[in-house]
This record gives C-alpha cells, sequence and structure tokens, in this order.
C-alpha cells in the first residue's frame, strides 16, 4: 500500500496526471520575432521637426508631371520647407522639371541635375557633358547628383568599369566648381554587403530579404577600393564642394568619418538612410555633431513621410530604447541625441543654405 501511494505522489508531482497537456511553443523565425519592450521611460513622439528644414537627399523621379500640392501637403505635416530633388535629370527633364516647380511652388523645391554617362571614352564625350551641365545649370540646377551607378555598373566605350576618380570626370568636378554647385555623390554601399553572408554578418536579414544588396570581392570591386577612389577625388578637386552621402558609408565609424572631414575642408556628409547607425551610439554621435556642426546636412533618402519621426527622435530628444522603422534594416533600438537647438538649426537648415545656392532664405529664421 505504501509503494502504492508513493508512485501515485511521484506521478501527481510529476504532472503526469491529472494535468492538461500543454500547447507546444510555436516556431518562429528571427525575422518575426519582434517582442514588444516592458521598458518603461519616457517618451517624445514627434512627428513633425522642431525647426523648419531643407531635406538634402529626396527622390521625385516624376516632378516635371507630378501633382505637387499632395507633396506640400505632407511637406508642410512634417515642417519641411525645401526638398531637394537629386533625381531632376538632364536636359529637356530638368527644364521641365524646374518649369513646372515654378508655376505650382516656387520656393519648396531645388533641383539637381544628372550626369548621362553613355558614351564616355568616345571622342568629345567629356567636352559634351561639361557643356550638357552648364545649360542644365542655366536652366534652374542648382547642384549635380552622382548615383552609385558610378563606380559600380558604369563602363566606358570599351566595356571598362569607370572609376569614381577617373580622368575624364575631372572637367566635370572643376566646372562645379567654377559654377558654385555642390556635388552629392553616393559611391558603394554599406560595408557587410561585401561580407560573407553568416552569423558575425549584422546586415544578414537585410541581405537575406534583398539578396540583390549582397556584393563580392570583385562585384564589381572591393569596398576599400570604391570609398578610396572617392576619397581621391575628393582630394582632387578642392575647390568643388562635395556632399557625401549616407554619411560616407562612416556612420558606424565616426572616428574615421571625423579624420576625413579634418583632412577634406570641401566635403560635407548628410545622414539619408544612416540614422540607425547614429542611434545606436547616441554619446559618440552628440559629440560628433557638436564638433563637425558646420559639415553636416539633413537628408533621408527615401520618400516614406511616417519615417521622419524617427529622424526628429534621434536629432531632438534624449529618448531610450525606441525602434527603428524597418527591423530588416536595424534590429537594434535607437536613442536619441538631444542636440542643442543652435545644432539643429545648422544640420536642419543653415548649414544647406550655405551650401547649396538659391533657396528661398524667406522661409527659415534667421
Amino acid at each position: 500500500m505504501k509503494v502504492i501511494i508513493g508512485l501515485f505522489s511521484c506521478l501527481l508531482i510529476s504532472g503526469t496526471i491529472f494535468s492538461q497537456e500543454q500547447p507546444a511553443t510555436p516556431k518562429m523565425d528571427f525575422e518575426k520575432y519582434d517582442p514588444v519592450s516592458t521598458l518603461v521611460v519616457p517618451e517624445h513622439l514627434t512627428h513633425h521637426a522642431k525647426f523648419p528644414f531643407i531635406d538634402v537627399h529626396n527622390h521625385q523621379w516624376g516632378m516635371p508631371t507630378q501633382d505637387l500640392s499632395l507633396l506640400i501637403r505632407d511637406m508642410d505635416s512634417l515642417n519641411m520647407k525645401v526638398m531637394v530633388n537629386l533625381s531632376g535629370g538632364t536636359g529637356d527633364n530638368i527644364s521641365r522639371g524646374v518649369q513646372h516647380v515654378k508655376e505650382s511652388f516656387p520656393n519648396r523645391f531645388i533641383i539637381f541635375a544628372n550626369i548621362e554617362f553613355k558614351g564616355i571614352g568616345e571622342n568629345g564625350w567629356t567636352e559634351k557633358a561639361v557643356k550638357q551641365l552648364e545649360a542644365d545649370v542655366k536652366n534652374g540646377a542648382n547642384g549635380l547628383k552622382i548615383f552609385k551607378t558610378l563606380g559600380f555598373s558604369v563602363k566606358d566605350n570599351k566595356g571598362n568599369r569607370v572609376a569614381v576618380n577617373d580622368n575624364r570626370l575631372d572637367p566635370i568636378w572643376e566646372k562645379c566648381g567654377e559654377l558654385k554647385i555642390p556635388v552629392l555623390i553616393h559611391t558603394a554601399d554599406p560595408k557587410p554587403f561585401w561580407d560573407a553572408v553568416d552569423e558575425h554578418n549584422e546586415r544578414w536579414m537585410e541581405i537575406v530579404t534583398h539578396p540583390g544588396r549582397k556584393r563580392g570581392a570583385n562585384d564589381p570591386a572591393p569596398w576599400e577600393k570604391l570609398i578610396e577612389e572617392q576619397h581621391a577625388m575628393f582630394a582632387k578637386h578642392p575647390n568643388t564642394t562635395f556632399i557625401a552621402a549616407h554619411f560616407g558609408w562612416y556612420a558606424n565609424d565616426l572616428m574615421k568619418l571625423g579624420s576625413l572631414l579634418d583632412r577634406l575642408p570641401n566635403v560635407v556628409v548628410e545622414f539619408g538612410a544612416v540614422i540607425a547607425e547614429l542611434g545606436r551610439q547616441p554619446i559618440m554621435a552628440k559629440q560628433f555633431f557638436i564638433k563637425y556642426q558646420d559639415r553636416i546636412l539633413f537628408g533621408k533618402d527615401s520618400w516614406v513621410p511616417d519615417e521622419y519621426k524617427t529622424y526628429f527622435r534621434v536629432l531632438e530628444t534624449a529618448d531610450e530604447y525606441f525602434p527603428y522603422h524597418k527591423k530588416y534594416h536595424a534590429f537594434w533600438r535607437m536613442y536619441g541625441m538631444g542636440l542643442p537647438d543652435d545644432v539643429l538649426k545648422k544640420v536642419y537648415y543653415k548649414n544647406a543654405l550655405r551650401i547649396i545656392p538659391n533657396i528661398d532664405k524667406t522661409l527659415f529664421p534667421q
């Protein structure tokens, strides 16, 4: 009897009887795991910039025929006074885009020209490109945007990759200096795109969900080579102002970026698509912004109005541990830098007013 009672007690304690079967824990991929933080800290949800700002990195491909009133509505909701459209094209596209803006909202948009690289290497190509740039500026372009295709996919008439610092392009950069227009240039992509796609790559999720972003050592060149080409171009043309897009892909190494800015006074940066890097190092990033407050411009890149709130929150508040708006891009949490007002004003509009010509200064506080 004692044996039976003892066995019953063991079974009861172990839960093998008188217990309901517990459901199995559902399997979940890492991409789907997105826990809601239980951390209770002050929040300052910021949907409207504290000061009017200029977005120097935007793309509106259809501007010549676009209904700009809808764009203005969203810009006003953000406190964006001026948008710089980097996708102005060249030739007739520039002329039509500028004319459309003048007829609708003449002081709210700035348009940058682009270069048509087809045919580079043919006799007279460089002279033709310079002449076209002069015409585009005369027709209303206020800057030049160079896409990452230069260094990646642009090839000359013999099928060779055109380096970012190719000598045949030198007259273009020199002409920009003469015309006093900046060159906003995107070279390469984040360094992890070139690294092995394994458990050590913090861009693993982005590469897996967007496999077209993966690069190889010779696809089309090592990351270091592309960046070196860009820096060599900067150094070769000290009288031209260059805006390095995406913090020059050194938002994750601000010491390196600082040394670059110290060495090249003709270079400034914008932080389109890299606010996640700044938001995870708020102490160092704040120090960087204060030290280089005259060299940083506001840029976003993709036009998704709801995403601007992440930028405002990182720049303006001292909030802790809040999510980025795209998990595949940044699975970590953000922290605000809480920049002082005098620095915010420079980043939001004062630096752009100094660097980009023909922005209406009356839209901004003095």
